[in-house]
C-alpha cells in the first residue's frame, strides 16, 4: 500500500512538473511572438518621433535653410534653375513617380486592398486597412495646417501644389500606406519570402516618391525627411495595433509557412 503511495505521489509531482514546464515554454514562446517584437516596435517609433520633433524645432527657428537651399540647387542647371539636371526624360519620369504618392493613387490602392482582403475573407484586417488610409490623411493635413511652413520659392515647381510644404503629405502618405498595406496584407501571405518582398517593395516606392518631390522642386530635404518618419511611425502603430488584436481574437490571426520538420 505504501508502495503504491510513494509512485501515486511520484507520478502526481511528475505531472505537475511537465505542466510547469510547459508553462514556462509557452509563457517563452508568447513573449518571442508578441512581446520582443513590440517592445522593438516602441523603441523605433519613439525614435522616429523624438527625430521628427527634434527636426520640427529646426525647421521653425530656420537652422535647416543652408542644407535645404543647398540641395535643391544642387539638383538644378546653374545656367537655368528652372532645368532640373539630366535629360528630358528623367524628369518625366519623375513626375510618374511623384503621380505614386498622390491622393488618387493612395485611395484606388488602399480600396483596391481592402476589396481583396473582404473576398478572402479577413474582414477585419480589411477594416484596419481603410482606418490606417483614412487617419493617415487626416493626420498628414492637421499637421500642414499647425506647422503651415511655404513652398520652395528658389526653384520653379516641376509640378503643382496646392497645400503647405512642411510635412510631406506625398512622402508621409506614401510610407503610411505602402508601408501599412504591405504590413497588413503580409499578415494573410504565408510564405515568408513574398512578406519580405512586399515590405522591400513598399519601402522603395516610399524612398522614390519622396525623392521626387524634392527633384521636382515641391518640397524642401527636410519636408521629404520628416515625411518619412513619420509615414514609417504610423505605419508600425498599425503593424502593432494588427499584432495586439490578433492575441487578442480580434483579427485574423497571421498566416505564416510551417517550421521545417526537424529530425
Amino acid at each position: 500500500m505504501s508502495l503504491d503511495l510513494s509512485r501515486s505521489r511520484l507520478n502526481s509531482i511528475a505531472s505537475r512538473f511537465r505542466r510547469t514546464r510547459a508553462g514556462v515554454f509557452a509563457d517563452r514562446f508568447i513573449f518571442n511572438r508578441f512581446e520582443v517584437p513590440t517592445l522593438v516596435g516602441i523603441v523605433v517609433i519613439a525614435a522616429f518621433l523624438w527625430g521628427f520633433a527634434h527636426l520640427a524645432s529646426e525647421v521653425l527657428e530656420g537652422d535647416t535653410n543652408a542644407f535645404d537651399r543647398a540641395v535643391l540647387l544642387a539638383l538644378r542647371n546653374p545656367a537655368d534653375l528652372a532645368d532640373p539636371i539630366g535629360p528630358g526624360w528623367f524628369e518625366g519620369m519623375a513626375r510618374d513617380i511623384t503621380a505614386l504618392g498622390g491622393v488618387a493613387v493612395l485611395t484606388f490602392l488602399t480600396v483596391a486592398v481592402a476589396g481583396w482582403l473582404w473576398m478572402r475573407g479577413n474582414g477585419r484586417t480589411m477594416w484596419l486597412v481603410l482606418l490606417s488610409s483614412a487617419g493617415g490623411f487626416a493626420v498628414s493635413h492637421l499637421l500642414k495646417e499647425v506647422f503651415g511652413r511655404a513652398r520652395p520659392d528658389l526653384v520653379p515647381h516641376g509640378a503643382t501644389v496646392y497645400t503647405a510644404s512642411f510635412p510631406s503629405s506625398h512622402s508621409m502618405m506614401s510610407a503610411a500606406i505602402y508601408l501599412t498595406l504591405a504590413a497588413l496584407v503580409a499578415r494573410v501571405e504565408p510564405r515568408r519570402r513574398v512578406k519580405a518582398y512586399l515590405l522591400v517593395v513598399a519601402s522603395l516606392l516610399s524612398v522614390l516618391v519622396g525623392l521626387s518631390r524634392i527633384y521636382l522642386g515641391v518640397h524642401w530635404p527636410t519636408d521629404v525627411i520628416a515625411g518619412w518618419a513619420l509615414g514609417a511611425t504610423w505605419a508600425l502603430i498599425w503593424w502593432m495595433g494588427a499584432r495586439w488584436l490578433e492575441s487578442r481574437g480580434v483579427v485574423e490571426p497571421e498566416r505564416d509557412e510551417p517550421s521545417s520538420p526537424q529530425d
